[in-house]
Formats: structure tokens, sequence, C-alpha cells
């Protein structure tokens, strides 16, 4: 074959291009080349041989062998969960648990307790304002002392210190001594507002200790209704008190 034949039959030749996509494949990617076929045969070849492993595998497996995944495992959407274990709790441990809970509030409660019989020392029951109506009763013989009755003759005081309901000296005590403490009425009503603070930490107190009275109560109430024995509820659960059951009567050895 002469150079001019072989030049002419080259110039004859079309260039090699790659093929163009599908529309209808171009959602699954790129088209891959001819020269990729070494890969596609080596990622095929790795996969079979990976299977091969799996099913020898499997059938050298014995299938009388137990393994605690099969039962602690479960598939979820194709995936292997491995499921919790449940704590496990008998009904003496809810039991001991329930007493350990009416220890501890109990024991809150009596804490409260003797705060507020500290308070109430301190405080000595003086007045207060929100405090509930006081009555002072005096006994006469007749209609006509009831009429011509004096309060400050009779608590033998001045009457500028009648509505006092502490600290109300007499009309001795005021002639041989001087008036003691703040005279300041700034000051008084200072020391009125701090008094009226602790009044209201006092009652504070007193309904969190009936709060922690009810809650030893329910939770009293639920460790006696871990028992088996038969029982009818007679009232429901309120936020101030617990249920109330009716238990069958049982003798006790």
């Amino acid at each position: 074959m002469s150079a001019a034949f072989r030049k002419a039959a080259k110039a004859r030749q079309r260039p090699h291009r790659e093929r163009a996509q599908p529309a209808a494949r171009t959602k699954l990617g790129l088209l891959e080349k001819k020269k990729d076929y070494r890969l596609r045969a080596r990622d095929y070849h790795k996969k079979q041989n990976a299977l091969r492993a799996l099913q020898k595998k499997a059938l050298d497996k014995n299938p009388d062998e137990f393994y605690f995944k099969m039962i602690r495992a479960q598939v979820k959407d194709g995936v292997h969960v491995i499921k919790q274990p449940k704590d496990e709790i008998t009904p003496e441990q809810v039991k001991l648990m329930r007493t350990q809970d009416i220890k501890y509030v109990e024991m809150k409660r009596v804490a409260e307790a003797k705060k507020i019989e500290r308070l109430k020392a301190e405080l000595h029951l003086l007045d207060a304002a929100g405090s509930g109506p006081r009555r002072h009763l005096f006994f006469v013989d007749t209609e006509r002392e009831v009429q011509e009755f004096d309060i400050a003759a009779r608590l033998d005081t001045v009457p500028e210190l009648v509505d006092r309901v502490y600290n109300r000296p007499t009309i001795a005590t005021l002639q041989r001594e001087t008036v003691k403490g703040p005279t300041d009425p700034a000051h008084l009503k200072k020391l009125a507002q701090q008094r009226k603070n602790q009044y209201d930490l006092l009652r504070q107190r007193i309904e969190r200790e009936k709060a922690m009275f009810v809650i030893s109560q329910k939770i009293q109430t639920r460790k006696d209704l871990l028992d088996k024995t038969h029982k009818v509820k007679v009232k429901k659960e309120t936020t101030t008190a617990p249920a109330i059951y009716k238990f069958k009567f049982q003798r006790k050895r």
C-alpha cells in the first residue's frame, strides 16, 4: 500500500466521539467511558467475592447456635437496631423505693414544721395586715355597765394604745418608765413592713408543710396499692387529698 493511499484513507476516517447520554438516563448520573470498564469489573468481582464469603459463612454456621443478638436486635427500615434492655423492678423493690420516698418527704415536712414553730415563736403572733379579726370578750353584770363600758379604763391604758394587741403598757407603767423602742413614724412603718414580710413567709411555710403532708399520703396510697388485695376506690384523688380505697378485710396471723 502506497503512502498516498494510506494518507487518503486516513483523511477519510471520522474522529471517534463518545456517544451522548440518553435523556431518560440523565437521573442515573454521567455515562461512564469505555476506559472505565476495568474499574467496573474490579468492583463487580469484589462484590461477588464478598457474597460468596457470606454464603460460605452461612452454610458453615450451626443452625442450633444461639447468641443474644437474636433477641436483642431488630430491623427497622432496613437497619439493624439493638434493643435497649428494660429495667426490671420487682414489687418488693418498688415498695422499698416508695418507703424511701415517704421517709424523704416526711423528713422535709418535719424540718418545715420546726421552722414554722421557730418563726411563730419569733413573731409571737403579733398583729399584721391581712390577719384575721380578733375578738376580746369582757363580761359585765348589768346592762348599764354595757352602756357605760370604757375599754381604755378596763385595760388600764391610754386610748391611743387600745387598738394594739401587743406591747400595750398600762398607765402605771407609762408613768414609771419612759417609752422604749422606736417612735419615729418612718421607722415604725419599716418595722411594720418587715413584720408583714415575716407573716407572709410563715404563711408560705405553712402551705408548703401542708402540701408535703398531702404528697406523703399519696405516696403511701400508691405503696398500699401494690398489694394484691382486692380493693375498691371510694373517692377520687384531688389536689388536696389522696384517693381513698376500701380494702378487703384479711385476717393476719
